[in-house]
């Protein structure tokens, strides 16, 4: 009989050692993990298919012109295909070399902005005005233009305005030109006063497709006060001054302030705009004047980064224009070398109701020399102020000289330096008579001694030839002096030193 027993195995022991190795676990995950790699392996020909379909789709998204070349697959184990990426295909099939005088532009940074803006401001119900700078060769030689919108916040729909544009500084600008733009609705589009903002467009050229888009400004809800538009105004008279620039004697800067401090009258302010020139001198000599509420000091020193003429003086003016525009009744724009005087005895009340049936008037010059003084013993010029010192005018006539001018403001649109020329209503020139200024020229940036040449006694009474100039002598302002540093002391107290 045959017994059982264990199975015959080809090279003995090491065969049944293997099948006992086989019956554990062990056995069992290593065989898992190797049938595992090799499924993968052989998954890898459908993958690589996967991916080119995926790379046929997206070259047909891609244009036309751009062709996918097909190849059999080399290494794939599958034989699938494979597709060449667009970088193979270029060095397979070259473009044609590029034209030699065929020639590309390159452009880097931006040498002017399209709009700069200054400040935005109501002008009346229907009206708005945004004052600022713009690229002075875009308006020269292109054609760009303004649209205007009014975003309600009562959840209504916005309304649209052709803007009209200015451009007040006649032609002095340099890299930037001087832009207010006026916008007008046909009514009021705030007249439930809920609030909403004004928005400009600023197109670059005739085109409507290219242009900047920004908030001008907001009307908190509330805020819109109608009667502000309408006299009476808070003050009789304002100051608008131009841009403050320079090394600035202070006495000078003080002796301007404390002469049309009495001049205007207690009804009156004044703005000045500091773009470098007040230092911490000519504050000190303001700041009494800043205390008692009679000036606001505007700082516009950033105008530095804008290249527009002196300072960007025609920007100042229109901006203080806009913003204090139905501040006063009359509205002055000089220098802080030019004094404001009324000859003939001749009150500024008096003047201004004669000339209230025009919007502006001009007001001629008395040029004085800085440099010439009377030669005489009995004065201590050092401790005199420079109106109370600077005797001698030029006395040339039928010559053109610079004027300055006083405007009703509320029915000017922009300004300039000089005058405005877009206003309504009548301007006034011929006005020697009533109203004139002097101007000492330079005499606000000397810090030393002004009487460098002393005049002999006799040139009271003669015409004296200096420099091949004729000068008078004129002593009106110089009369003035004892009431005004009277008035200096009583309204703001001895707070400096009455000498230079």
């Amino acid at each position: 009989m045959r017994k059982d027993g264990m199975p015959a195995s080809v090279s003995g022991h090491s065969v049944g050692k293997m099948f006992l190795c086989f019956e554990t676990k062990p056995a069992v995950g290593i065989l898992l993990a190797f049938t595992l790699v090799m499924v993968i392996w052989n998954l890898q020909p459908y993958y690589e298919d996967l991916i080119s379909t995926t790379n046929r789709c997206s070259a047909t998204t891609s244009g036309a012109n751009e062709s996918l070349t097909i190849r059999p697959g080399s290494a794939d184990v599958g034989g699938g295909v494979g597709v060449v990426t667009l970088a193979e295909q270029k060095l397979v099939n070259p473009s044609p070399p590029a034209d030699p005088n065929k020639r590309t532009f390159q452009a880097f940074g931006n040498a002017a902005a399209l709009f700069v803006q200054m400040g935005a401001y109501r002008g009346g119900p229907r009206t708005f005005a945004v004052v600022g700078l713009a690229s002075k060769p875009i308006h020269v030689f292109g054609k760009p233009w303004y649209k205007c919108e009014w975003i309600p916040n009562n959840g209504n729909s916005s309304v649209k305005a052709k803007a009209y544009k200015m451009l007040p500084d006649w032609g002095y600008g340099r890299a930037y030109t001087v832009v207010v733009v006026n916008c007008t609705f046909s009514s009021n589009p705030n007249a439930d006063n809920s609030g909403g903002k004004l928005v400009l467009y600023a197109y670059y050229g005739e085109s409507s497709r290219k242009y900047e888009k920004f908030t001008a400004m907001e009307e908190a809800p509330g805020s819109y006060d109608e009667s502000q538009y309408s006299p009476p105004y808070k003050y009789e008279y304002l100051y608008c001054g131009s841009s403050l620039y320079g090394n600035l004697n202070a006495a000078r800067v003080r002796e301007w302030m404390a002469y049309h401090a009495w001049f205007f009258g207690p009804s009156s302010h004044f703005v000045f705009h500091d773009a470098g020139g007040v230092s911490a001198e000519v504050r000190a000599a303001l700041e009494p004047w800043i205390r008692a509420g009679r000036v606001t000091l505007q700082d516009i020193r950033a105008q530095a980064e804008y290249d527009g003429y002196y300072y960007n003086q025609f920007l100042i003016v229109n901006d203080c224009l806009h913003r204090h525009r139905f501040s006063a009744n009359w509205t002055f724009f000089f220098d802080v070398d030019e004094y404001i005087y009324l000859p003939n005895g001749n009150t500024l009340e008096s003047v201004l109701k004669e000339f209230s049936n025009v919007t502006q008037f001009t007001i001629e010059q008395n040029a004085m020399s800085s440099v010439l003084c009377l030669n005489d013993s009995t004065q201590n010029y050092s401790r005199q102020w420079g109106f109370e010192k600077l005797l001698f005018r030029d006395s040339r006539t039928r010559i053109r000289r610079d004027r300055k001018y006083a405007i009703q403001a509320r029915n000017a649109y922009a300004t300039g330096v000089h005058m405005s020329e877009n206003v309504i209503g009548g301007t006034l020139h011929k006005t020697e008579k009533k109203i004139r200024y002097y101007h000492y020229h330079n005499s606000i940036t000397v810090h030393e001694e002004l009487c460098i040449k002393l005049m002999p006694p006799f040139a009271k009474m003669a015409t004296t030839w200096i420099n091949k100039l004729p000068y008078v002598y004129d002593d009106h302002m110089k009369k003035l002096a004892p009431a005004i540093k009277a008035f200096e002391q009583n309204t703001i107290g001895s707070q400096h030193q009455l000498h230079s």
